[in-house]
C-alpha cells in the first residue's frame, strides 16, 4: 500500500502531530469524499505501508518527527511545492525565504532524491506575466538545484468555483514559450523536469509526463520491486500509481486561491477548529450509529527481487542560508 498524505490537505504543515499519533496507533479512519456516510478503517502497519508520499508547501512542523518515522520503519518522500507567489496568491504561507531554508534543511536530513520540487501551478494574469515566471523559475533553479533532482510543473486549471479574477486561462502560445524556457533551464541545472496532468505534449521541450506517486521512485526508496498498477481514480492525464489518500477536503489553511480541495474559508476554519490530535479521523469524529468498514490493503512488494535501499549523505550547513531576496522582491 502507498499512503498519500495528502492531495487533499497539507498534513505535514498542519497535522503532523495527528499523523504521528495515527502511525503509533497503527490505523486511521477516513470518510469517502463521494459518500460521506462511508467510513473506512485503514491499517498503517509498516508491514503493509510500502511508502508514504507527503504533499506539502511547508514541512517545517513534520521535520522534528522524521527520526521517529524512520525508527518505526516507514519509507517516505516529499512532493514539496515551492513557488514565488506572495500572500495575495498563497494567503497564509510563511515568508518564502524561510521556506527555502526549510527545503534545504529537509534535503540535508533525508537526501535530495527524496525531496521533489514542484513549481506549480503556473498562474498568469495582468501582474504575473510570462517574463515574471521566466525570471522567478531561473532564480529558484539557482537556489534549489543542489538540493533536489527534479522539478514538476503544471499550468493552472481554471475552475468556475474558484470565483477569483486573479486566475485566467493560459494560451497555447504562452504554454509554448514557458515550456521552452523551463525545459532548457532545468537541463542547464541538471534537473529532470516533468509536467503534472497536462493534456499538451511537452516532450519536444524536454518535459516528460509526471508520475508524482511514482513506481520507480518508490522502488528506490523502499528497496523492493513493486507490483502496482496505475491509479484509475485520478485525473485523465495523471501518471500516478495506486495509493490511498488519508486527507480530508476543506482542512488546509494555506489559503491558496487556486486550490481545488477547499470549497470555502468558512468551512476550513470550522474544520480546523474541530481538530483533535488524538482523533482517529482528521478533523472529524464518528457519529452515533455510524459503522466502519475495514478496508482491504496489501503490500505491493515483490519478494523475488530486492533492491538496495537509498543511502543518504547528510550535509549540515555551517550557517543559515539567507539568500532569497531576488525571488521575493518582485512578486506581484
Amino acid at each position: 500500500m502507498i499512503v498519500s498524505a495528502s492531495r487533499r490537505t497539507d498534513i505535514p504543515c498542519y497535522y503532523s502531530d495527528w499523523f504521528i499519533n495515527r502511525l503509533k496507533e497503527g490505523y486511521v479512519l477516513t470518510r469517502n469524499p463521494m459518500n460521506h456516510s462511508q467510513v473506512s478503517r485503514i491499517s498503517l502497519s509498516p508491514d503493509l505501508v510500502d511508502c508514504i508520499v507527503f504533499w506539502t508547501k511547508d514541512p517545517k512542523n513534520i521535520i522534528p518527527h522524521l527520526k521517529n518515522i524512520d525508527n518505526m520503519g516507514y519509507k517516505y518522500y516529499f512532493q514539496f511545492t515551492l513557488t514565488p507567489y506572495d500572500c495575495t496568491i498563497e494567503k497564509n504561507m510563511r515568508d518564502k525565504n524561510q521556506i527555502v531554508n526549510t527545503f534545504i534543511e529537509l534535503t540535508n536530513l533525508i537526501g535530495k532524491e527524496r525531496v521533489l520540487w514542484r513549481y506549480d501551478p503556473i498562474i498568469l494574469n495582468n501582474r504575473l506575466s510570462v517574463d515574471y515566471h521566466l525570471e522567478q523559475f531561473l532564480q529558484l533553479c539557482e537556489r534549489l538545484h543542489s538540493y533536489t533532482e527534479s522539478v514538476t510543473i503544471s499550468f493552472v486549471d481554471y475552475y468556475k468555483k474558484l470565483k477569483t479574477d486573479i486566475i485566467r486561462d493560459i494560451t497555447e502560445e504562452e504554454i509554448t514559450e514557458l515550456s521552452m524556457f523551463i525545459g532548457q533551464t532545468a537541463k542547464d541545472y541538471e534537473l529532470d523536469v516533468k509536467a503534472c496532468s497536462e493534456k499538451t505534449d511537452l516532450t519536444a521541450y524536454g518535459i516528460e509526463k509526471a508520475s508524482c506517486i511514482d513506481k520507480g521512485i518508490i522502488e528506490k526508496v523502499c528497496g523492493h520491486k513493486l507490483d502496482v498498477k496505475q491509479d484509475k481514480n485520478q485525473r485523465e492525464y495523471c501518471g500516478c500509481v495506486e495509493s490511498i489518500d488519508i486527507g480530508t477536503y476543506n482542512t488546509c489553511n494555506n489559503g491558496c486561491v487556486y486550490c481545488y480541495a477547499n470549497y470555502s474559508e468558512k468551512s476550513v476554519a470550522a474544520n480546523m477548529k474541530r481538530h483533535n490530535i488524538n482523533s482517529e479521523m482528521l478533523n472529524d469524529t464518528l457519529k452515533a450509529g455510524e459503522g466502519v468498514i475495514e478496508r482491504k490493503v496489501k503490500s505491493y512488494k515483490s519478494d523475488q527481487i530486492e533492491l538496495p535501499s537509498v543511502v543518504h549523505n547528510v550535509r549540515i550547513p555551517s550557517k543559515p542560508i539567507d539568500k532569497m531576496e531576488k525571488i521575493c522582491k518582485n512578486t506581484l
